[in-house]
């Protein structure tokens, strides 16, 4: 069934108290200003340019003129190579988790960049070595497998070449969608980690077997900078920052209040929390130093907007790690990292927005709902009246910023809520709704039925945002 709720209909007057006894967040006088897209832009212009650049080097020193199998194979091979290198690199600084970075881009862009590129990279690798054997196979006139054991026998560091190429095999074959799901999140990221292995194994053989990277050089002085400079970026996004971040702020748990039956909100304090650039939509890396926690962080967003006396994330127990934060004692010692992500209101392209939420996705979207201008619109998707999440803050944000509320509660199979989301659904609510920004957060199968009609409602691609948090 569907239970519709506008701002005009049985709102409270005050500002509510959530379970537990603290105020809400007060909502922000000024509506948070919009940002455009030139940073992302930049870091596309900066991606050619630098594909580009490690290219061009081989392109100068290879005299035009026709070539036979044997050097065709090789020079493919080696130009493959130099862009996969190039992609390594890329790759690493997605990993680094540089604010800049993220804040140019956002978390959930860099996520999907950073599938495509290993994907790529995967691709590159493979073809890059295949071709280099058979080419010098054809050269030699000796078999392919004779081949490859000259070269890990006669080559120096070719062994971790090698190496590295089977460790990007293993993690193409964990990045694969229904082996991903079946991994726990623990086991995939620990997995994922040993990318930095690809790096320390292939470093070698590109500069003592590379064409173009071996004769000392600009050339070679260049890639070694790069190695530099993405190594920097990564110490600094990875130690650096977060030892800044909480040695400032210093948070600590408050309080954890049971929203659900399975889903708590876990109230922190800290010092100089006015400090932090946060904004209603974005995530922090959480890190909980007590027993059977600290020894692994999640990526979990704030749910209400920055008030300068308490953050809070609301989290669904779906598995080992978030059951144990269920009984974190007040008092405990969270390192975070972060904040990331444009999946906020400061990143829209229209002024109103339209809202779809499912189960505990409803989290970022109530923070985001206290910055956005008024008359935005919520669709929240929820199983059973009692899977709705913070509904007391949901109706007095209705009240207060003049939003449209609809609760969609019931099964898949029901006929309601299958009608609500789709395409006539959607106009019939929100008639207006190809003239808004739609941000959507919840289970994947919402999220993707949630796409298909909006986008058949005539909401362009650029108006879409979705919260995915994978790095």
């Amino acid at each position: 069934m569907t239970h519709p709720h506008t701002h005009a209909a049985g709102r409270r007057t005050g500002n509510p108290a959530p379970h537990g006894g603290r105020s809400a967040a007060p909502v922000p006088p000024v509506v948070v200003p919009r940002r455009g897209p030139g940073g992302r832009r930049a870091l596309v212009a900066l991606f050619w340019a630098g594909l580009v650049a490690a290219v061009l080097p081989w392109w100068l020193d290879t005299p035009a003129g026709s070539l036979d199998t044997a050097i065709a194979l090789t020079a493919a091979g080696r130009i493959i190579g130099l862009v996969a290198g190039y992609l390594l690199l890329v790759q690493v600084l997605m990993m680094s988790r540089l604010g800049a970075f993220e804040r140019s881009a956002g978390a959930e862009r860099v996520s999907r960049w950073h599938r495509d590129v290993g994907a790529t990279l995967l691709v590159a690798v493979l073809a890059h070595l295949s071709l280099i054997v058979v080419g010098y196979a054809v050269e030699g006139d000796t078999s392919v497998p004779g081949q490859a054991g000259e070269l890990l026998a006669d080559y120096d560091d070719m062994v971790g070449a090698f190496a590295a190429a089977g460790i990007l095999v293993l993690l193409g074959l964990t990045g694969v969608r229904a082996l991903r799901r079946a991994l726990p999140y623990e086991l995939w990221y620990h997995l994922h980690l040993a990318s930095y292995l690809v790096v320390a194994l292939g470093l070698g053989h590109q500069f003592s077997n590379g064409a173009q990277l071996h004769p000392p050089g600009p050339v070679r002085t260049g890639w070694i900078t790069a190695y530099a400079l993405v190594a920097a970026a990564l110490f600094w996004g990875r130690v650096v920052a977060p030892l800044r971040f909480n040695l400032r702020h210093r948070l600590r748990v408050a309080d954890v209040v049971a929203e659900s039956r399975d889903t708590v909100s876990i109230y922190l304090t800290g010092r100089r929390l006015h400090r932090i650039d946060l904004l209603g939509g974005q995530h922090l890396r959480w890190r909980f130093l007590a027993p059977g926690c600290w020894w692994q962080s999640h990526p979990f967003s704030v749910s209400a907007a920055a008030n300068g006396r308490w953050l809070r994330l609301t989290v669904k127990v779906v598995g080992g790690h978030t059951a144990d934060l269920r009984e974190v004692e007040q008092g405990t010692r969270v390192w975070a990292q972060g904040p990331s992500g444009t999946f906020t209101a400061a990143h829209r392209r229209r002024e109103r927005a339209l809202l779809i939420a499912g189960g505990s996705g409803i989290a970022p979207l109530r923070a985001m709902l206290e910055e956005l201008p008024p008359g935005a619109a919520l669709i929240y998707r929820a199983r059973t009246p009692d899977d709705v999440l913070l509904q007391r803050e949901l109706d007095w944000l209705a009240q207060e910023r003049g939003t449209d509320v609809w609760y969609v509660v019931g099964s898949r199979a029901d006929p309601g809520p299958r009608q609500v989301l789709s395409a006539p659904g959607l106009r019939a609510l929100v008639p207006d709704v190809a003239r808004r920004d739609v941000y959507l957060c919840g289970p994947p199968g919402l999220v993707a039925q949630s796409v298909r009609a909006v986008r058949a409602a005539g909401v362009p691609g650029r108006q879409i945002h979705l919260a995915t948090f994978e790095l």
